[in-house]
């Protein structure tokens, strides 16, 4: 092989040992993981509301926005059931770039694993005991979700991961719910073939392990919009494309049919503003379409403390340094709007 062994990194139980989870956080993320469930089910007839940093870039920030939303959470309980967004892999189109605080738990100096693994679990242990939240990432690498497992309530495989056959193999058997999003070509063929995947039984290596999986009947779809032969962002969160969902869902008698609409990305181009219009669209078509408001159970929303994105080295507390995100005011009342309007 032509590569460079420079370091053997800690295993998951190693790096777990470090930084144990608690009794009371397991019982909290025991608890958080049926409600989803529940939700997904149609049980809970609550707003999933997925909403949090397109990437989780520095530790004080991050915490602070959590902090902040904990108490926003409380306000609105009865309507939305909130997983933050602490995204710690970031995928890049042309593989260059920055790739999340696991790569690179300083953004603005060279890649460090064994920090970065360091990094991300301590900020999602702070994230549960100072805001009792238990959160989302993206499984960009599905060999490294065994290293925040006791942590993590849901898992989202991006556009980019979803025709690949181990994340939708370990999608099958991580227990707690899992979106799968639509490729970035926009094949919604491709994307129920993912959740088909993810809710079958499979046996396959692991690690170093021979594994077997009963299958995930919580593994349901993101819709994220897509991008067209000529670079052309195009959505796909309206009427048509909803009811067009419902109906895949039942030519495959698919468990607990499933839509959470990500609001950003080439649903909105990227025009971080247009996730507050685009969230009222979908709560637009759960009102006057029977079909939708069982099928569509919540929302994917990038907020921070700051409105829109800025270069690592621009040193803006709280701003984005990959896509643009809402900013703190705007998404608490959006947050408000959403509960106001959430019709169950």
């Amino acid at each position: 092989m032509d590569m460079e062994f420079s370091r053997k990194l800690p295993g998951p139980d190693e790096l777990k040992s470090l930084n144990p989870v608690s009794s009371e956080i397991k019982k909290i993320k025991a608890e958080r993981d049926q409600t989803i469930k529940d939700i997904i089910e149609g049980r809970d007839r609550r707003m999933l509301l997925i909403i949090g940093p397109c990437s989780a870039d520095h530790e004080d920030p991050v915490l602070e926005y959590m902090g902040r939303l904990r108490k926003v959470q409380d306000k609105v309980i009865d309507r939305i059931f909130m997983v933050p967004r602490i995204y710690t892999n970031k995928p890049r189109t042309i593989g260059l770039g920055y790739k999340g605080m696991m790569y690179q738990p300083d953004p603005e100096k060279k890649e460090d694993l064994l920090q970065g693994l360091i990094a991300i679990r301590n900020m999602h242990l702070k994230t549960a005991e100072q805001t009792g939240f238990t959160c989302a990432d993206e499984m960009l690498y599905p060999e490294n979700h065994v290293y925040l497992d006791d942590l993590l309530s849901y898992v989202a495989v991006g556009a980019r991961s979803v025709e690949n056959q181990q994340h939708r193999l370990v999608a099958s058997g991580i227990g707690i719910a899992a979106g799968m999003k639509n490729p970035t070509g926009g094949d919604l063929n491709v994307m129920m073939n993912s959740v088909v995947a993810a809710q079958s039984a499979h046996t396959f290596q692991y690690r170093t392990w021979e594994v077997h999986t009963k299958g995930n009947p919580h593994a349901h779809i993101i819709l994220r919009g897509y991008v067209d032969k000529y670079g052309r962002n195009i959505p796909n969160y309206h009427y048509e494309e909803l009811m067009e969902c419902s109906r895949l869902y039942s030519e495959r008698g698919l468990a607990n049919p499933a839509v959470i609409v990500d609001c950003n990305h080439s649903n909105s181009g990227k025009k971080y503003l247009q996730q507050i219009r685009i969230s009222k669209d979908v709560l637009y078509s759960r009102k006057v379409s029977s079909d939708i408001r069982k099928l569509v159970k919540g929302l994917m929303i990038e907020s921070y403390l700051e409105d829109g994105s800025q270069k690592a080295n621009e040193h803006c507390y709280g701003k984005s340094i990959t896509d643009p995100c809402l900013g703190w005011q705007k998404s608490e009342d959006l947050i408000c709007e959403l509960a106001d309007q959430w019709e169950f």
